[in-house]
């Protein structure tokens, strides 16, 4: 069943990439000449600052990338923008490991690709690259400046302190009747508070200004119902004992999962933490020929129910109508409920009986949604023994999974 199963995810999963739509939009870029080129350009809806994009130019179907190092400017109309210019930005790094013991700035000239967050009297830069997050502001056409915090060392005991001048210089540069002194003071050095600061200034100013910072989906989180249909195959095997050779057939049977969904508010939400305890059950039997016994009969009866943990990511490829194709990889963890596996002789006088345990493994999936309610999936669990704590006997046990989606939440 493993090789029919894997052929089926690969072959669905290049089904996705071929026919998985591609979102280009309207926007524009500005070359070092100043030109300006309208095109749509592909919107991945960046977390860190891109290194490319990709455009087409209006009535070809040609793609192109563009070097941003290259580009002084470019946006994708009503959601994002992006600004290269020359700024001073301190890096010290934020990891004790790695502070330093220097409580001001130390600032670098870098020629760097700012997100605009907010344009307008007072306007809102940021730089994302991995763990390094830098806020940037200009007030009244003046030059870009980073706002300024830093953690550092205060002694030999590791101790960190904070630099969180950027209160002073917003309580300097964006100064309003409607902002009061504890708003600045309390302010911390993230997208979501400078944000509502900076709108609330530009308002209180009286100026038109532009907020580029599109407004999060609010549905990130889904909690869907999903039953399945599994296919089980269980096989035993032992160098020593020729009765533990036990290769169980097929046995299909239903389980129930509940799904937590909590996708990630970046890259036009295409990727999501799934976490989704499962119950399943199998239950099979099993007579085979042994010369290893008198009547030279055995019989293997496995009872296995256990609560399945899935903890994994699924990738979204969006479709047109609503509907949406996507990918997920797990870590399995499995917990045995009361569950054994029993050999009796002909007689029906009982040879042993194991106790199930399962080790960890993969689970694959690939499978669709539509509307945002109603799902199917195809699931296979890759292989895992299921009698760990016995050394004299090896175990495998795969499931291929159809299961079906209703979210409710």
């Amino acid at each position: 069943m493993k090789k029919p199963i894997l052929l089926l995810v690969l072959t669905l999963f290049l089904s996705i990439n071929c026919y998985s739509q591609v979102v280009f939009e309207n926007g524009y870029f500005i070359d070092p000449t100043n030109k300006k080129t309208d095109c749509l350009i592909e919107n991945l809806d960046w977390k860190n600052t891109p290194l490319n994009f990709r455009y087409k130019l209006p009535g070809s179907d040609d793609i192109i990338t563009a070097d941003l190092k290259a580009i002084k400017e470019f946006a994708i109309a009503g959601e994002s923008k992006y600004l290269r210019t020359s700024v001073k930005i301190d890096r010290s790094s934020k990891f004790i490991e790695e502070m330093s013991t220097e409580k001001n700035p130390i600032f670098k000239e870098e020629t760097l690709l700012l997100k605009v967050l907010i344009e307008g009297k007072a306007s809102l830069y940021l730089y994302d690259e991995g763990s390094l997050t830098r806020f940037f502001y200009k007030v009244n056409g003046s030059e870009i400046k980073q706002l300024v915090y830093k953690p550092y060392l205060v002694n030999e005991n590791s101790s960190v302190a904070k630099n969180n001048y950027f209160r002073e210089q917003l309580f300097i540069d964006l100064k309003c009747d409607n902002i009061l002194q504890r708003e600045y003071e309390n302010l911390n050095y993230d997208r979501r508070g400078l944000l509502k600061l900076f709108v609330k200034y530009n308002k209180c100013s009286d100026t038109n200004f532009t907020e580029f910072e599109k407004k999060e989906k609010k549905d990130l989180f889904n909690l869907t119902v999903r039953p399945r249909l599994n296919s089980s195959l269980l096989s035993m095997s032992s160098s020593n004992v020729d009765f533990y050779n036990v290769k169980f057939d097929s046995k299909s049977n239903i389980g129930v999962g509940l799904e937590a969904e909590f996708i990630f508010p970046f890259n036009r939400n295409k990727w999501a933490l799934i976490v989704e305890p499962t119950y399943q059950y199998y239950k099979n039997e099993k007579t085979k020929e042994t010369t290893s016994l008198l009547g030279g009969q055995v019989t293997a009866k496995v009872d296995y129910k256990s609560i399945e943990l899935p903890i994994g990511l699924r990738h979204y490829f969006f479709l047109k109508n609503d509907s949406k194709i996507f990918i997920n990889a797990s870590y399995l963890v499995d917990f045995a409920l009361n569950s054994k596996i029993e050999l009796f002789r002909k007689d029906g006088s009982s040879i042993n009986s194991l106790d199930v345990k399962s080790r960890s493994t993969l689970a694959l999936g690939v499978g669709g949604k539509l509307h945002d309610k109603y799902s199917i999936e195809l699931r296979y669990i890759i292989d895992r023994s299921i009698v760990k704590d016995y050394i004299f006997v090896n175990s495998s046990f795969s499931t291929a999974s159809l299961i079906l989606g209703y979210s409710f939440f």
